[in-house]
């Protein structure tokens, strides 16, 4: 993956994240990109009242991963990370 591409993935997902943020924030959570692994994994951390909320999966799963993905189809999955 060269850094051009890699830069350019990465403003992706953190524009797509921008766009889910309000409604995390408005729940008192928040996420952040941590890693765009060399296979296209999105890692990202659920922090706040998301960290550790029991819909926390569904919130990532449905929300942010279908935000990611819109604006990169490249992804191959999204993975919550500590």
């Amino acid at each position: 993956m060269n850094d051009n591409w890699r830069e350019e993935a990465l403003q992706k997902i953190n524009k797509a994240i921008d766009e889910v943020r309000p409604y995390l924030v408005a729940d008192g959570g928040d996420v952040e990109l941590v890693d765009l692994t060399d296979d296209n994994t999105v890692k990202v951390r659920l922090m706040g009242a998301c960290d550790g909320c029991p819909f926390s999966m569904m919130t990532l799963q449905a929300g942010i991963e279908q935000a990611i993905r819109k604006n990169f189809p490249e992804m191959k999955e999204l993975v919550a990370v500590e």
